[in-house]
């Protein structure tokens, strides 16, 4: 039977389908969190990493310059240039995370209780 341009057994098809879908279990909805979980960092570990990672740098930059200046053709200048100035700002970076502790230290001493 053809009712208004679709045939009937059409209709009993996606009648079918969507009883199917209707009745298969639904994925239970993902758990929310009301608390995000942190973890938890040490100071002084976060800080012996960032000191050894700039530690590492520097080493890098210099065992790069050695090899380029010995007349090694694996490392060009640009590379070496590039090294030196990633220690460089590493370590100024550094220099300027112990001043503002070092002036916070003061402030705290200061401090009248």
């Amino acid at each position: 039977m053809r009712t208004g341009g679709i045939d009937s057994s059409q209709i009993q098809a996606m009648i079918a389908q969507l009883k199917a879908h209707a009745t298969r279990p639904q994925a239970a909805p993902p758990v929310v969190q009301t608390e995000p979980t942190v973890a938890k960092v040490n100071f002084a570990d976060a800080l012996k990493n960032s000191l050894d990672a700039v530690n590492a740098s520097q080493v890098k930059a210099s065992t790069m310059g050695k090899q380029f200046s010995s007349g090694d053709d694996s490392v060009s200048l640009s590379d070496v240039m590039v090294s030196m100035q990633k220690a460089s700002i590493n370590f100024q970076a550094t220099v300027q995370v112990r001043n503002k502790l070092v002036t916070a230290y003061h402030e705290i001493m200061n401090m009248q209780v």
